[in-house]
This record gives C-alpha cells, sequence and structure tokens, in this order.
C-alpha cells in the first residue's frame, strides 16, 4: 500500500517522505517533481496556465500514482483540496497529514517565498494571513486523512510505528 504525506506547504512533506523511504525500504516519490519531469518548472507553469490548468495535471499525476506499490509519496500542499482527490487518496492508500501552526509554517516558508508561485512577493504579515486562511480552508481536507501527525521534530521510527498501527486498523475494517 502507497503511503501519502500530505499538509501544508511547508510542512516538510517531502523531507520525512524521504527520510520515512529510506527506513522502510520503500520507494521515495515526490508528486512536485515528477510535475516537473513531465510539464517544466511549477511557477512558470502556474504563471502561464492557471491555476485550474495546474490542478488538472496534478490530478493525472495523482491518479498515476495507484500503479506504483508500496511507495512513500509526498503530495503538493494543495493537492487532496481540489475535486475529488482527497477521497480518491483515502482510497488508494494510507494518508498522513503532517500537521503544524500558522507561526510554525510562517517561520519556515519566509526562507522560501520566491520558488512557492502563491507567496511571492508577500509582507510577513500579509503571509501570516494567507497562511492562516488557506489553513482554515485547506484543514477539514487535511483532517480527513488516515493519520495525523505533528510535522515539528519528527521521529522516523515513531511515525513508522502509527502508520503500520493505523495500516493494520484499516485493513480491520475492511
Amino acid at each position: 500500500m502507497n503511503i501519502y504525506l500530505l499538509g501544508y506547504m511547508g510542512c516538510g512533506k517531502t523531507k520525512i517522505a524521504k527520510r520515512l523511504a529510506a527506513h522502510t525500504r520503500r520507494d521515495f516519490v515526490d508528486l512536485d517533481c515528477r510535475f516537473e519531469n513531465k510539464y517544466g518548472n511549477i511557477s512558470d507553469f502556474f504563471k502561464q496556465n492557471g491555476e485550474n490548468a495546474f490542478r488538472q495535471a496534478e490530478q493525472e499525476l495523482l491518479h498515476e500514482s495507484a500503479q506504483l506499490t508500496d511507495s512513500v509519496i509526498a503530495l503538493g500542499g494543495g493537492t487532496p483540496c481540489f475535486e475529488d482527490n482527497m477521497d480518491w487518496l483515502l482510497h488508494h492508500g494510507f494518508t498522513v497529514y503532517l500537521k503544524m501552526n500558522e507561526l510554525a509554517l510562517l517561520q519556515r516558508l519566509r526562507l522560501a517565498q520566491k520558488k512557492r508561485p502563491l507567496l511571492e512577493n508577500l509582507s510577513e504579515g500579509v503571509l501570516l494571513n494567507f497562511i492562516g486562511e488557506q489553513l482554515m480552508q485547506r484543514s477539514p481536507y487535511y483532517e480527513r486523512a488516515h493519520l495525523r501527525y505533528p510535522g515539528i521534530n519528527v521521529k522516523t521510527e515513531d511515525l513508522w510505528q502509527q502508520i503500520q498501527n493505523g495500516m493494520q486498523k484499516l485493513a480491520e475494517e475492511e
């Protein structure tokens, strides 16, 4: 079963997914990297084609991930929040929400604003409000994940144990 890591941008999905994949000897997949390999730079694609085209292409890549087996997949921050993506994720793998509050996310995202098309040129106050508003919109999707786990000081072995417990419960329910 694939494991999908989701959460707001900057919560550490890619970094934690790499560590988890190495720890469990699973393949690591970054949906954003897959996007860039197929379509080019995300920021450029976003600017040229708009968010709707980006989300449609992203959804196609997400659905293609069903062909993978036993992989750890880092999603984009908005991936679960569009169309029926969260329903799809819940039926095609085990989902983990790396949960962080606005201030912790602000600390991380200030350092990477130029790389993120939605955050470019925002002042710190505007950025904090933006994060807060988006978290409010996205949290109902994120909270549906099979497992909610704090995104700060993640201990890979503990996370893996909780994922295994959650996957076992999920298998028992089926």
